[in-house]
């Protein structure tokens, strides 16, 4: 069965930095897009970015533009995020995301991605 499991988050001050981790399993892990979601509270789930598996070319929300990175391990079947200069809006649940088999764009809805993991509290302080 198809899992994929976040790790990583944590409480940190504005400012700081952290990196969430996704590994996967029972799926072969470079046939996939891989996305990072969030959700804070009284918010809509939000795209935070991307990555492809063809190139390993990226994508980013307006919001996270700049800030954070995404990177990937086929052979580990690991996803990261780093995040950088965290604010206090960064607060939310952290989600991983893979796509449907072969998409060759990263899709920026949630539609797009087949499998979710159960997420990570990041909460940034003032």
């Amino acid at each position: 069965q198809v899992q994929l499991v976040e790790s990583g988050g944590g409480t940190v001050q504005a400012g700081d930095s952290l990196k969430l981790s996704c590994a996967g399993s029972g799926l072969t892990f470079g046939l996939y897009v891989m996305g990072w979601f969030r959700q804070a509270p009284g918010k809509e789930r939000e795209f935070v970015g991307g990555i492809n598996w063809s190139d390993s070319t990226t994508r980013y929300g307006d919001s996270v533009k700049g800030r954070f990175t995404i990177s990937r391990d086929n052979a580990e079947k690991m996803m990261y995020l780093h995040l950088n200069n965290v604010q206090s809006d960064d607060t939310a649940v952290y989600y991983c995301a893979a796509s449907t088999p072969w998409l060759t764009y990263i899709g920026v809805d949630s539609a797009s991605y087949q499998y979710w993991g159960q997420g990570t509290q990041v909460t940034v302080s003032s």
